[in-house]
């Protein structure tokens, strides 16, 4: 009898650890960072349009800026690069690409199709960026304050919705302080 108990037990509780993960209200663009509110990572990459040249952390010292992860096996990069270009286009705020898990040749193709929205893209082909950052998948956006905070992470595509309800009134806020 106690053969069955120890099986029917550790079933139970695979089940709920199942149905939780299907909980209608669990939302998976907001898995937490543990940057949110605290100094934003550093890097230091080749930059992917001149390997000899270097992006780094420093680049967006002092100013608000974007931080973007992206690849181009990732559909959901694809999906908000254009509203990348509008982003870049209209608005102060520089962004920063990470191509992140990715080879150079498909990305340098990517941005000269479809334009190239960034300050600089540095290039993560081993991962150690992500992996510092805590990224789960691309794309990834994060906010940087101007002191260096990280202020918000959005996964998944970026869109205009997403960015006038989460990150506009940050970037207000964020550029309303007296410096």
């Amino acid at each position: 009898m106690a053969k069955f108990i120890a099986p029917l037990i550790f079933f139970a509780l695979l089940l709920g650890v199942f149905l939780k993960g299907l909980d209608p209200e669990r939302d998976l663009k907001k898995l937490p960072s543990p940057f949110l509110g605290k100094e934003a990572p550093g890097f230091d990459l080749p930059r992917l349009k001149n390997p000899d040249e270097r992006v780094t952390s420093q680049d967006y010292a002092g100013d608000v800026a974007l931080v973007n992860f992206w690849a181009t096996w990732c559909v959901g990069c694809r999906q908000e690069h254009a509203f990348l270009m509008e982003l870049s286009r209209e608005t102060e705020v520089p962004i920063y690409g990470i191509d992140w898990r990715d080879q150079r040749e498909p990305a340098l193709k990517w941005l000269q199709q479809l334009g190239d929205p960034y300050v600089a893209s540095g290039f993560d082909v081993d991962s150690v960026t992500g992996i510092n950052w805590g990224v789960y998948g691309a794309p990834e956006t994060f906010l940087i304050g101007k002191e260096g905070r990280v202020l918000y992470k959005h996964l998944g595509p970026l869109n205009r919705s997403i960015w006038e309800s989460e990150f506009v009134p940050l970037i207000a806020a964020e550029e309303g302080k007296q410096e």
